[in-house]
């Protein structure tokens, strides 16, 4: 501001001259300049230590540090249910005991995925290993070798037929011939299945059976694990049904049956609606505030191409998946970047120690949700 602005300040039908108006400049300035940013120390002792200072820092290390303060707010808030929508390939990238990790600690107590996430997972289940690779390679070269890219990372295919056919074999003699089931159904079957297997430990299927957390997987059919469903019911002459409209109803339950529910969302698709317009439905349903408290976001999407995957937490407040007051922070980063340190920072500060866990009951058609503290396991 310079010239006749410097001299003369129009404020409340009131003009201010020389030293009043600086004064008032002064005064209004310091609101803007409360917080001073304060620089990372090269000797941090931990992730934890790390991840709160850089809360004090700027740009998408800020934002990191923040994403990490809501999530310890997630887990102090009483009765407090934390959804996860998960997309992305993080088990070929080397996320999935990490995954696990959150599961048996009880840092989520929903999560809903992709369909891939699972097959990948019940791939290394069974034995099947990714390997190091390059994205600058002859993908005609591979396809010959019946290998599979996921950018940098390969798989063997030969090896997720045979979890294709142990699909087929599971479902042929386990589930009920046209019975509708929920894919959380579904996925609770494969996990329990897979119980005591020596490669599947680090499982994320197995870790959420175990640890009583429900797994949706809305596009079920989107994955190898779906279609093998499909071709189990060729072959056995089988009508298996995948009720998707039973999910949203089990889902939405739970929703409504939540004192107050956080999200914690990485990457976008279908699961993070899905999880968002929990929120919506259980507020038709039950005629009250359902609305999501808390929430955070690790993702690569913009918003500005109208896409669901970039729409930003602020958005959705306009449609009533979030509360107007809710705590929300999104981090624009690589979520395989963002979880090792989240989840060895939420570790490392021991945040759950004292935390009410939800359990889940599923009788009938209803769901109960009644709140305790984690049980502890020797593998966890």
């Amino acid at each position: 501001m310079t010239g006749p602005d410097m001299m003369l300040w129009w404020g409340r039908g009131k003009a201010l001259k020389g030293p009043a108006f600086l004064r008032a400049m002064a005064a209004g300035k310091k609101q803007y300049l409360k917080h001073a940013r304060i620089p990372l120390r090269p000797d941090t002792h931990s992730v934890a230590e790390l991840l709160d200072e850089m809360s004090g820092t700027g740009f998408q290390g800020r934002k990191l540090g923040e994403a990490f303060e809501v999530w310890k707010r997630m887990l102090v808030e009483r009765k407090n249910v934390i959804f996860m929508s998960l997309a992305g390939a993080m088990v070929p990238a080397g996320m999935g005991t990490l995954l696990a990790h959150l599961l048996r600690r009880r840092y989520i107590d929903v999560l809903v995925c992709t369909g891939a996430t699972l097959s990948h997972d019940l791939y290394e289940a069974l034995g099947g290993r990714h390997f190091l690779g390059t994205h600058m390679v002859d993908d005609g070269a591979l396809q010959k070798h019946r290998i599979d890219r996921v950018y940098d990372v390969y798989a063997d295919e030969d090896r997720f037929y045979e979890a294709d056919r142990w699909v087929m074999r599971w479902m042929r003699d386990t589930l009920e011939d046209r019975t509708p089931y929920s894919s959380r159904e579904i996925v609770a079957g494969v996990g329990k299945a897979l119980l005591g297997k020596e490669k599947a430990k680090n499982s994320i299927l197995v870790a959420a059976y175990e640890s009583g957390v429900p797994v949706f997987v809305p596009a079920l059919g989107d994955s190898s694990l779906g279609f093998s469903i499909m071709f189990g019911n060729r072959r056995s002459g089988k009508k298996v049904v995948v009720d998707m409209m039973k999910d949203v109803d089990e889902i939405t339950r739970i929703a409504e049956a939540s004192p107050q529910s956080s999200v914690v969302i990485i990457g976008g698709g279908v699961p993070k609606n899905y999880v968002q317009q929990t929120a919506v439905i259980a507020g038709y349903q039950t005629r009250h505030d359902r609305m999501h408290r808390l929430a955070l976001q690790i993702t690569t999407d913009s918003p500005q191409w109208g896409g669901l995957s970039g729409c930003t937490l602020e958005e959705s407040v306009s449609w009533g998946k979030y509360h107007p007051d809710a705590e929300m922070v999104t981090c624009y980063t690589d979520a395989t970047i963002a979880l090792p340190f989240l989840v060895s920072g939420l570790t490392e500060s021991r945040a759950e120690k004292w935390r009410d866990v939800p359990r889940f009951e599923f009788n009938g058609g209803k769901v109960q949700v009644h709140f305790g503290k984690r049980r502890r396991r020797s593998h966890s």
